[in-house]
Parts: C-alpha cells; structure tokens; sequence
C-alpha cells in the first residue's frame, strides 16, 4: 500500500492513524533515507498517544520510553548501530515488554519485518512531501493505517 503524504498535515494524520491501530507487542518499522521524515512520523504518533511534550530523536541515547502512554512505547532509534548484535547489549527486549516499538533504521538492528506484529513503512521524499510504502505484517491485517 501507497500513502501519499504531501505536507505536514498529512504526516499528522498519518501518525494519527497508526496511533489508533497501535497495541503493545507491536512493531512500526520505520526506514528510508537522512531527511525521510522517520523521526517526524514518529513525534507525529507519540503526540497523537496523548504525549503533551516535546519529542527528543534517539538518535545519540538509541531509546527513549513513553511508559505512561497507552499503549506504552518505546522509540528508538538505530541509526549509530555498527551490527545488529548492539541490541542484546542495550536490552531492547527488556524496554519492548508490554510495549510498542518505533523503531527507526530497523535494518541496523538486523529488521523486524520477520515479526507478525510489525508494520514496516519506507518513507521516500516526493517532490515537497513524502511517500509511505507500507508492509503490514499479519497481525496488522485488517487495521493497517
């Protein structure tokens, strides 16, 4: 599946649906390149899970929790990652029990499109927007965003 996200708005929006659909145990695997919009879909589906603060990138501390969220989740980010084997040293099993999980350069952490529960979104830059090219696992059948 296509979206075609033109402007800010749409991004918003966008977020907004994937918010609605999240449960924990969930994956939203994020890819695309420097400046795809990974990190703003991900403020776009924390503010919309009732987060009222600002969102920092996990770029420099990897993960950053929303534990009072509903579903909790957990944002990470795995661009500095040098092989997929850094995610057992950082615990990542640990912060995903009972949460969701954006995670943003999935491939670096070695993916998550072999997990059910994962909704794998590639952002590309169109023109003055952005694209989504959107994968549901199975457990996404049926309320993909």
């Amino acid at each position: 599946m296509i979206v075609d996200l033109p402007d800010l708005a749409a991004m918003d929006a966008f977020g907004t649906r994937i918010a609605a659909a999240l449960r924990p145990g969930d994956v939203v695997a994020l890819s695309g390149g420097l400046g795809a919009g990974k990190t703003t879909l991900s403020r776009s589906v924390i503010a919309a899970l009732g987060h009222p603060g600002e969102v920092p990138s996990p770029t420099f501390t990897i993960i950053e929790t929303y534990d009072s969220l509903s579903p909790p989740l957990v944002h990470a980010d795995f661009y500095r990652l040098e092989h997929p084997s850094e995610i057992d040293e950082i615990g990542l099993d640990d912060y995903r029990e009972g949460a969701a999980l954006l995670a943003e350069w999935p491939e670096n952490a070695g993916g998550f499109g072999h997990e059910a529960a994962c909704l794998s979104i590639t952002l590309e830059i169109a023109g003055e927007g952005r694209r989504a090219i959107v994968l549901p696992g199975e457990s996404w059948l049926g309320r993909e965003p």
